[in-house]
């Protein structure tokens, strides 16, 4: 059984959208931030550093976006998450993903601007493209479309200088699983940090 421990909205709406894709039963459990949920101690003892998104595969935790989403491709291949068969394609998988962690996602936290310049940057490098890697959706589109999508909910202000990135959100929301994701997390309610 898989078991995802979530806060809505937040970082681990990535795996989330991901299990939806690859159409597999699970479980979800949804903490909140506000009631400092994810510092309980049965938290705590899945997952120490008290960070959302933890992927329990029976009673194992995974954590960090790109090592469950990596698992999550990898442990069902057939959704297609990954390149098929296509070593070099797949290394530039894990190079976006290592990106997206490493550079995109912490630029929220130094204000709208330098996201902004971050997404000028992932613009140039989508360069127009309909998918990340290849020709087809993989774990890095998830992870990218999340960030945008958050820093979109965020910014509150235009973005249409991301034409690139724009019609890959759209293109994201237009997915059956990702539409879900959202619709669920909502309902459970949003309660992120500006």
């Amino acid at each position: 059984m898989l078991t995802l421990y979530l806060a809505p909205g937040s970082s681990s709406m990535a795996p989330h959208i991901a299990l939806r894709e690859i159409d597999t039963p699970f479980e979800i459990r949804a903490l909140s931030f506000a009631r400092r949920e994810n510092r309980n101690p049965a938290y705590l003892a899945i997952n120490p550093e008290g960070k959302v998104p933890t992927l329990l595969v029976e009673t194992r935790p995974l954590t960090e976006v790109a090592g469950i989403l990596f698992y999550l491709a990898r442990r069902f291949p057939d959704a297609g998450l990954l390149p098929d068969n296509d070593v070099e394609s797949e290394a530039k998988v894990v190079s976006w993903m290592s990106f997206l962690a490493a550079t995109v996602h912490p630029a929220r936290r130094q204000g709208v601007e330098a996201a902004r310049a971050v997404y000028g940057f992932v613009e140039r490098r989508l360069d127009g493209r309909k998918w990340v890697v290849g020709e087809r959706m993989s774990i890095a589109d998830i992870h990218l479309f999340r960030l945008f999508w958050r820093f979109r909910n965020a910014a509150r202000s235009a973005t249409e200088e991301f034409p690139s990135l724009l019609a890959h959100h759209d293109r994201m929301l237009a997915r059956p699983a990702v539409r879900t994701t959202c619709e669920v997390e909502a309902a459970i309610g949003y309660e992120l940090p500006a």
